[in-house]
């Protein structure tokens, strides 16, 4: 164990020994910045955390994969960090890594410089060559944007604001008006949220952008359109999925046109964010309408990829194609490597914090369905199979009626009320959820 300051430690892969050492010195949370299965002789996770909460310390699981480097994790780590009681202990099998992601925090908020870490490896031993090249690459890219991500625990989405640092213009991408499906409550929590953090940073809401129709949590576009005044958005081929929906829900007069946004993006057409460059890949297969918006480095992929622990997106909605997801996902992994990539769910397999930032070159490398499978065929069979095994989400009838409409909820009826319309035997086929 090596003390890098009064309330964080850091080490390789900790023995039980030195578990029983690091709560007698006063240490109260470890944290785990190994992957989970990297090594043969590495202890499994469980164990892992056993180790630690039998001896009254909490267990935080952060994975670092060895050379990447992402800000999700250095934020992640930071939180971990000051949310302890007491002293933490960081560990990966050398260490290096922990010590890494503390260190990438300190110089992003300006304790430290990228000078710092060079005396800082030879002090400690380690390795902080990829940490350094994050940072200089990160400091020197002019089509960078900013990027918060807002995780909801309810429905485990994130939504984001991404903005300008120069010109301090933003977009809110996926945001989630809160709905508890057990007593018909609306809210606007987590917009609310999203509002105060663009307030605090001075920022200029410049877009609100929906990657496709939810299926699991309703839209707060229309909300936030009302607050700020700003354009909505999705990609063209919405109107897809509104005629298929149409039709389940028995609406002959919707209007099927895309006319409930302000703007619907064909694929490859272009856009600003301030001075940054955007444009829309079009990404099908978890739905008819999907679309990635690619805004300077940064991939907002929503559904079609998860963290590379979790895979790939689900292609059995109506309209979806496993096929057409994976040319998606080839489209996706074609651009440069070091592209930053931003998922629309998490689900923390293990019990990890939830995580959502990743990159190209980590999902080619370490996503669970792209690296089993060699061909379409194969990825076909994988995904379709896995499918048949999942229920669908609890608020798929609930919540389409309202995001097909951009986001609007159902208007008041005779006594002020508004209601939901669900078709019943609508999405027969799918297993049924037995945890509900």
């Amino acid at each position: 164990m090596k003390k890098i300051t009064d309330k964080l430690w850091i080490s390789g892969q900790p023995s039980e020994a030195d578990f029983d050492r690091a709560r007698q010195a006063g240490v109260t949370r470890v944290i785990n910045n190994r992957v989970s299965g990297e090594a043969d002789d590495q202890p499994a996770l469980e164990a892992a955390r056993k180790a630690a909460t039998s001896r009254n310390m909490d267990f935080v699981y952060i994975p670092m994969t060895p050379g990447v480097v992402t800000e999700d994790r250095v934020r992640q780590f930071q939180k971990a960090l000051e949310g302890a009681d007491g002293p933490v202990l960081a560990h990966c099998r050398l260490g290096g890594r922990s010590l890494g992601l503390w260190a990438a925090g300190e110089v992003l908020d300006g304790r430290m410089t990228l000078d710092d870490l060079d005396a800082l490896a030879a002090e400690h031993g380690a390795d902080l060559g990829s940490v350094k090249a994050w940072l200089t690459k990160r400091a020197a890219k002019k089509q960078r944007p900013d990027v918060a991500g807002f995780f909801d625990k309810r429905t485990s989405s994130i939504q984001y604001v991404v903005s300008d640092p120069a010109t301090k213009d933003c977009a809110i991408i996926d945001p989630v008006l809160d709905f508890d499906e057990k007593s018909g409550a609306t809210g606007t929590q987590n917009a609310d949220k999203i509002l105060a953090y663009v307030e605090r940073h001075g920022l200029k809401v410049q877009w609100i952008l929906d990657t496709h129709p939810h299926a699991d949590h309703f839209s707060a576009a229309r909300y936030l359109k009302e607050k700020t005044g700003a354009p909505t958005a999705i990609g063209e081929k919405v109107v897809e999925v509104q005629k298929l929906w149409k039709d389940i829900y028995n609406w002959p007069d919707f209007p099927a046109d895309g006319s409930q946004w302000d703007k619907v993006f064909a694929e490859g057409e272009t856009f600003k964010l301030g001075g940054i460059d955007g444009n829309i890949l079009f990404s099908p297969g978890h739905t008819l309408a999907s679309i990635t918006y690619v805004i300077g480095d940064a991939a907002f992929v929503h559904d079609t990829l998860f963290m590379p622990d979790s895979g790939t997106a689900r292609a059995d909605f109506p309209g979806g194609s496993a096929s057409r997801l994976w040319n998606s996902i080839q489209a996706i992994l074609a651009l440069p490597d070091d592209t930053r990539i931003f998922t629309g769910h998490d689900y923390q397999p293990d019990g990890r914090e939830p995580l959502w930032e990743s990159t190209v070159a980590e999902q080619k490398a370490k996503n669970t369905h792209i690296s089993k499978a060699k061909s379409e065929a194969e990825f076909v069979a994988i995904r379709e199979a896995r499918d048949k095994t999942l229920p669908m989400p609890k608020l798929i009838l609930h919540s389409l009626q309202v995001n097909m409409n951009g986001g609007r909820l159902p208007e008041p009826e005779s006594n002020g009320r508004r209601y939901l319309k669900l078709p019943l035997d609508a999405l027969g086929g799918a297993p049924w959820d037995t945890d509900g």
